[in-house]
């Protein structure tokens, strides 16, 4: 009876562990979606990281049809699209009110990559985000039966993401401030982090999950430490509005 009782907890405590690695990740970006809306402010959140979570999840999803692994980490991926999705509209939708003066507008049709993923509209960055899926889908089916091409894409799919803090980084240290930031989403990026490297090694992943996962933990470390560092500096705020001739 003890022996079924323990399997019982063992199954539902890997239940607890899956729930908590599918929307765990969505978690952080609560507090940050909050304060945006209520300060009407983007200037502390960069939406590089959005384009790093998008490509970075979208490469995971490919890659599990070459490479089979867990599905709560697919699930998740899928849900953190999602996620992301609404982080850029909301971040769009917000500058365009709030702007005094009213810039040209930008879409991903003009081809200028001095504005990448600074488009004025939602709907270019879900054009972007489409043909990166498309493209890749099409790569990953002639590539299909070449593993180490799968293996890359797995590889870059980790990688990305372990490096989606980055621009969050650059942007604290440009501005030498992190007002704007929300500390909070950035000490749940942490213990986010480092269940999900747990996770990975735990149940065995593949090697360049739980690799990247201990990048990850390295760059918000980083991140939380410019916190404490620039806690006394004075705040620069970036130049917001310019006129386009």
């Amino acid at each position: 009876m003890w022996g079924w009782e323990k399997l019982s907890l063992l199954t539902l405590f890997g239940w607890c562990c899956s729930g908590v690695m599918i929307f765990g990740g969505v978690v952080p970006y609560i507090p940050q979606y909050r304060d945006i809306r209520r300060t009407k402010n983007t200037e502390g959140f960069s939406l590089y990281v959005c384009l790093a979570l998008l490509v970075a999840n979208t490469l995971r999803i490919l890659f599990w049809f070459g490479h089979r692994f867990e599905s709560p980490l697919l699930i998740q991926s899928i849900i953190m699209n999602f996620t992301m999705f609404a982080m850029v509209q909301m971040c769009i939708d917000i500058r365009n009110s709030t702007m005094i003066i009213k810039e040209k507008t930008r879409t991903i049709s003009d081809f200028d990559w001095n504005y990448f993923w600074k488009w004025s509209d939602f709907e270019s960055y879900l054009g972007f985000m489409f043909i990166f899926t498309v493209i890749g889908a099409i790569l990953l089916y002639i590539f299909l039966d070449f593993s180490p091409f799968i293996e890359f894409v797995g590889f870059m799919s980790v990688f990305v993401e372990a490096c989606l803090g980055v621009p969050q980084f650059y942007r604290n240290y440009v501005n030498k401030s992190t007002v704007g930031m929300s500390k909070k989403m950035v000490l749940m990026w942490t213990c986010g982090d480092i269940y999900k490297t747990t996770y990975f090694v735990i149940r065995n992943s593949p090697a360049q999950f739980w690799l990247c996962g201990g990048l990850q933990i390295c760059i918000d470390v980083a991140i939380l430490t410019q916190a404490l560092v620039y806690r006394s500096q004075p705040v620069i705020r970036p130049k917001r509005i310019s006129i386009n001739k």
